[in-house]
């Protein structure tokens, strides 16, 4: 018989909402043998069922959801079946040359992503309980995709975040097939890149901005474009590629820049768009102090907050850097700007760039809105798996002579 988790007679608001994890100090008690990494039975305090889930008393999410009907086996043909519906909703809504195949809760496989570049596959594990079955959810991906002509090469782990060491696990990284060339050449949006799946940030780029460089392709024809944050070169190579007049990107990884480069090169593009090694937060203000403008800025931070502690100090880092862009902006200039943390909310960050707009003397008109690409679906009810805002604004000098 599995074990039960009881939950707290007025807890579970969150999972009562739709959300996907039970917390440990919801839990009013277990009955029977649990062993970490396996599915559980949820029920509420009259013992009533309410759900399957994977269970690790190493966590403080004691409990990720899996299903919410009692009917359910937890088993191979269960994960098969949810693989088998993320790849469906894949191939409806998205390129999937290059795609997010699992974004974890959202797909229903708890802690589990699985990028796919070309025709290689990047695993990341952060559940105890998905890591018992990834061999087999390997096997199952590997025989779906090959029933629509797609050969996977190979598959890699990057199972080495620092929050595995919060569910009890270690670090892992490494092939989870034969080895293969970890550099893997991809095309997204007409633009070539080579993605480091090996040693690259995450699983070895970031897919959830995919339509978002396409927006900003339409604005960038002819223009002084600065992008900032650059990575591995993927929003200047989008200007680039769209007809910019010349592009820096700029980024404080070395290796990061001879990537960004290296792509660069590989779309022909090195004589318009070029890249540096610097700090942003340092560069801003001297880009300032030299009376550089542009007509478009694009600001793609890393994360400024990764706990709810730290976003005041979050907020101040994004006001900054925001109000820096708008001054220098053009007149009429376009502004690209996102935060990939949740815990900056769409309200903290439309209150920052409306500060910022005030602090640099700017009125500011927006253009479009936009999130993460739908292969990385927002699921209601998980605030977790909607993080991405992104907002694309024009900017103005303040006038007094009543014109716009």
């Amino acid at each position: 018989m599995q074990g039960t988790v009881i939950l707290k007679k007025g807890e579970g608001r969150s999972f009562y909402a739709g959300g996907p994890w039970i917390y440990d100090n919801e839990i009013a008690r277990t009955e029977g043998q649990i062993t970490d990494g396996e599915a559980v039975r949820v029920s509420n305090d009259k013992g009533d069922f309410l759900a399957w889930g994977f269970y690790n008393s190493c966590s403080k999410i004691r409990v990720r959801i899996l299903s919410r009907s009692e009917a359910d086996v937890i088993d191979e043909e269960f994960f098969e079946k949810r693989l088998r519906n993320a790849w469906s909703y894949r191939k409806k809504t998205v390129d999937t040359a290059a795609c997010r195949l699992v974004f974890a809760e959202a797909d229903g496989m708890p802690g589990l992503v699985i990028d796919k570049f070309s025709d290689v596959l990047v695993f990341e594990s952060l559940c105890l309980g998905m890591d018992r079955y990834k061999q087999a959810v390997a096997k199952s991906i590997t025989e779906i995709l090959s029933e629509d002509g797609i050969a996977v090469r190979g598959i890699y782990e990057r199972s080495d975040a620092k929050v595995r060491t919060l569910e009890g696990m270690e670090r892992v990284k490494g092939f989870l097939s034969e080895p293969f060339d970890t550099k893997v050449p991809i095309t997204e949006n007409g633009v070539r890149y080579i993605v480091d799946v090996e040693n690259g940030q995450k699983t070895g780029f970031f897919l959830d901005q995919k339509y978002n460089r396409l927006a900003i392709q339409k604005l960038c024809k002819g223009a002084k474009v600065l992008d900032c944050f650059t990575h591995t070169g993927s929003f200047a190579l989008n200007a680039g590629i769209a007809g910019a007049a010349e592009v820096l990107g700029v980024d404080a990884s070395d290796l990061a820049i001879a990537q960004a480069e290296e792509n660069a090169r590989l779309n022909h593009l090195e004589g318009t768009v070029r890249f540096q090694v610097a700090d942003v937060l340092d560069l801003l203000p001297e880009l300032e102090r030299r009376g550089e403008r542009y007509d478009v800025i694009i600001l793609d931070p890393p994360a400024f907050t990764k706990a709810r502690n730290s976003v005041k100090n979050a907020v101040r880092g994004y006001r900054d850097i925001n109000m820096r862009a708008m001054r220098l902006l053009n007149d009429g200039g376009f502004l690209a700007t996102c935060s990939c943390s949740h815990f900056m909310t769409n309200e903290l960050f439309l209150n920052m760039l409306t500060q910022a707009a005030a602090t640099s003397h700017r009125r500011i008109r927006q253009v479009e809105v936009r999130a993460q690409a739908p292969d990385h679906p927002y699921l209601w009810g998980a605030e977790e798996t909607f993080y991405l805002k992104f907002y694309i604004l024009q900017v103005f000098r303040e006038r007094t002579n009543g014109s716009f």
